[in-house]
């Protein structure tokens, strides 16, 4: 079944700076070959739900296995019959903003 999850696996107690953590589970979740998306704060991951849990999985396990206090905030969307989602809900909501800016709504 559909699902695209945004996702944010941070290192706890590891000092200030953690982007050397992070991006090791940006480059996990990047490598596992769905589609995904990095933003400031959450990654974005697509795919069947077993795939995508999986991912997020190992990416949190990678810092786990090393001692490493890590917190993950997780929001998902299960959407039975329908795919590419993470580019879609973009483009419904362009559409709208575009038939709303040419005075069509």
């Amino acid at each position: 079944m559909n699902t695209l999850v945004a996702v944010a696996i941070a290192p706890f107690g590891v000092g200030d700076e953690l982007s050397e953590h992070v991006a090791e589970v940006v480059r996990i979740i990047r490598e596992s070959g769905l589609p995904n998306k990095t933003y400031s704060m959450f990654t974005e991951i697509e795919g069947e739900w077993d795939e995508v849990m999986g991912v997020v999985k190992d990416a949190t396990m990678a810092l786990a296995e090393k001692g490493i206090r890590t917190e993950v905030i997780l929001k998902a969307d299960v959407r039975p019959g329908f795919s590419n989602m993470m580019e879609r809900k973009v483009e419904v909501v362009d559409e709208l903003l575009g038939a709303e800016r040419a005075g069509t709504l």
